[in-house]
């Protein structure tokens, strides 16, 4: 994160590398079934796959390749090999974005779920933060959806309506006003 002044005030943003994306496949209603824009970016030099290769031809390498859902009319608007930055946006945009929240790891119930652990006294010994009973005697076993310790992190998650506070089109790079999900270097969707 970085900041960005106004005037006298200051104002809190992340800065995201945004592209350039280049399309690689367009999908229409009429051949797949669905209509849907796939992008390329983060170029590389090793050597790919031969049917992706043959499907990107001289588009060039790509590290990841996404596919989005759109409307057929947004799809008729793009051709193969059309390069997709910055300039897609203008200062003062709503946008949403999507990515991976950071990993946790293996945590218990207390940080995972929010359960205030059990009484310090009345013959309790190390047992604060133990998640207590797990179901009743009559079915024999955990029902499913049972809160317990596990994995913690790692999901999708969606931040709306984050303002974008400045645009740096020589360097592709976005400056959102906020936080978002994720850690650094890690893969967001950005939509209007």
């Amino acid at each position: 994160m970085s900041q960005i002044w106004n005037g006298d005030k200051v104002t809190p943003v992340t800065l995201v590398q945004a592209g350039p994306v280049v399309i690689t496949q367009i999908r229409n209603n009429e051949k797949n079934g669905y209509s849907a824009v796939q992008v390329g970016f983060d170029a590389t030099r090793k050597k790919i796959s031969k049917p992706l290769a043959g499907q990107l031809k001289d588009l060039g390498n790509f590290r990841h390749i996404k596919e989005f859902r759109c409307s057929a009319e947004d799809a008729q608007n793009l051709k193969i090999g059309d390069k997709l930055d910055v300039s897609q946006f203008q200062e003062g945009d709503l946008v949403k974005i999507s990515g991976k929240s950071k990993g946790r790891g293996f945590q218990g119930v207390v940080k995972r779920h929010g359960f205030s652990g059990g009484p310090k006294t009345h013959g309790q010994k190390n047992r604060y933060r133990a998640p207590g009973s797990i179901g009743a005697t009559a079915p024999q076993r955990v029902m499913p959806g049972r809160k317990m310790a596990g994995r913690m992190g790692q999901e999708r998650t969606t931040v709306k309506n984050l303002k974008v506070a400045g645009i740096d089109k020589e360097n592709n790079i976005l400056m959102i006003k906020g936080a978002l999900p994720g850690a650094k270097g890690a893969l967001l969707e950005i939509r209007k």
